[in-house]
């Protein structure tokens, strides 16, 4: 296509206002005139013409430079391509007219090879938007990757440019969220404070009633108690962010990704701890839990399922103590994938909250599909549950909601996730029992197995984890019994001289002492025998 450079002289007759052209008497003058360049492009795709022009430039030199880079963008589609070849004719036009830089011909060879845009430069908030588009997951988990690019990753980072986009912005990004935690709980100390002596402050008297009222306008002139970007949110943020920014290095939009390489603080998961007597005392003392994550023992589990034997949801409870469901598993557990007289059932859904709203889903990973076998008594409970059911499908009749669930509510209905959990927790006070959360529950049924000497592949199965890991890092503590148990058996394991030698000693001097009463006896038998004679 046709293409050249030529010189230009910008100056005007004063009177007429034209460009002088060739006419300028300083033409001839060095550095005078500027020089520019003309493209022919592609014509669009009705035939109309269109060209590449740009002018400005210093010498002839530089003119021929942009010329030829023109001339390179244009030759990296093939001929035989004309979708690539509108596309750079485009690209050309576009940056011709808003006078935009030349683009680098490999950086614009591969957007088109990987059919990317190849005007302009993705900003990380416009990818981030884009990607959240794509994802193809559950309604919750949608919902917890929008939020943290919402309250997160935009404010931070989303007008960075994210072929630009360093492992130190986001080091910055998690600076700003620890220094904007530190200021939220002084501003949640300060408003507990003023909240406190509030409540000191005698409502009789002039004087008290002024110093409330004033105390008053001073609280509602402070922030709202907010809640703290804390160190599990802080991972999943970086979790989020390392998860779209693979995408895009998968697209080939960038080469790195900077949120694999951040430091942040490591979460220390709390570890499963059993209600020992001894922190049960304590608990009743202060009314502290030593662990997020607390674990009965068989004779409390026991004590709980006895306490709630009359609850219309007691197989729930019964299932989830001994076999380990998830709540949602439980809940969205239907008597299709249910064989009692086989002793198994089948988890191949839950029942998930997205804020307050319920849906079905699949289970949590792939390994939450799973079959779980089911003891005699626990198939009893569940007989006798299905039987409670059919008898409330009587009695609703046409009203009945047929769900197909094992656990509804009385007409049928789902039930709420939510709403177990808190019957959970009020049946659990009820009980007097020390505290544990539903999810415990579930830990419960893990320590129960662990504590029967089931290996640990069955009980991950059982519990529907991806790796045997999981479940040790969740269980490192177990029943104080299993952990003696293993004690005492690898001690024996071990033959120490120095053991050796005492148990020698001792066999000795029991031996002795076995002949000293045996000679004892003797002497007195015949001290008996004489004194008889």
């Amino acid at each position: 296509m046709k293409g050249s450079t030529y010189r230009r002289c910008s100056c005007r007759d004063p009177k007429t206002g034209k460009e002088l052209g060739s006419s300028c008497p300083m033409r001839s003058s060095r550095n005078h005139c500027t020089y520019s360049i003309r493209q022919e492009l592609p014509p669009h795709e009705d035939g109309s013409r269109r060209s590449f022009a740009r002018g400005g430039y210093a010498s002839l030199k530089a003119a021929q430079a942009d010329l030829d880079h023109v001339r390179a963008l244009l030759g990296l589609a093939e001929s035989d391509d004309p979708e690539g070849v509108q596309l750079i004719a485009e690209m050309l036009s576009k940056v011709s007219r808003d006078k935009l830089p030349l683009p680098d011909v490999e950086e614009t060879r591969r957007r088109l090879n990987a059919s990317q845009d190849l005007v302009g430069s993705l900003t990380v908030a416009e990818w981030l938007d884009r990607w959240l588009a794509g994802k193809r997951i559950r309604k919750s988990g949608i919902s917890r990757y929008e939020t943290d690019v919402r309250v997160h990753l935009k404010p931070h980072i989303g007008d960075r440019r994210l072929d630009r986009l360093r492992v130190s912005h986001l080091s910055e990004m998690f600076t700003a969220i620890a220094d904007a935690n530190a200021e939220t709980l002084e501003q949640n100390a300060q408003r507990r404070a003023a909240v406190d002596e509030l409540a000191a402050v005698p409502w009789k008297g002039k004087g008290n009633r002024d110093r409330r009222k004033a105390i008053k306008a001073a609280i509602d002139a402070m922030p709202p108690f907010r809640r703290v970007t804390g160190p599990s949110t802080r991972q999943h943020i970086k979790a989020t962010l390392r998860a779209a920014l693979n995408d895009a290095i998968g697209q080939q939009i960038i080469t790195f990704n900077p949120a694999a390489h951040v430091e942040i603080d490591p979460v220390r998961k709390p570890k499963a701890l059993v209600w020992t007597d001894e922190r049960v005392a304590r608990w009743q003392q202060t009314g502290e839990k030593p662990s997020l994550v607390m674990v009965w023992t068989p004779k409390q589990t026991g004590a709980f399922l006895d306490f709630v034997a009359d609850d219309r949801l007691y197989a729930m409870w019964h299932l989830i103590a001994f076999r380990g469901l998830r709540r949602g598993e439980a809940c969205g557990q239907p008597w299709s994938e249910t064989n009692l007289d086989r002793h198994s059932l089948t988890v191949t859904g839950q029942l998930v909250q997205d804020g307050w709203d319920v849906e079905a889903s699949e289970p949590k990973t792939d390994s939450g599909f799973r079959v779980v076998a089911l003891d005699d008594d626990t198939v009893g409970v569940l007989e006798r549950h299905r039987k409670q059911q059919e008898a409330n499908r009587a009695e609703w009749g046409s009203a009945w909601m047929n769900t197909g669930l094992v656990f509804t509510q009385e007409d049928g209905s789902w039930l709420h996730p939510g709403k177990i959990t808190d019957l959970f927790e009020r049946l659990v006070t009820a009980s007097g029992l020390p505290p544990i959360r539903l999810h415990d529950l579930r830990h419960g049924a893990a320590t129960l197995m662990l504590a029967a000497g089931i290996d640990i592949k069955i009980v991950s199965d059982t519990l529907g984890h991806s790796d045997t890991r999981i479940t040790r890092d969740i269980y490192q503590s177990v029943l104080p019994h299993v952990g003696r148990s293993a004690a005492e058996a690898t001690a024996k394991l071990v033959p120490l001289q120095r053991k050796a030698e005492q148990e020698k000693q001792a066999r000795k001097a029991a031996k002795k002492a076995e002949e000293a009463k045996a000679n004892r006896k003797k002497k007195a038998k015949a001290k008996r025998g004489a004194k008889k004679g």
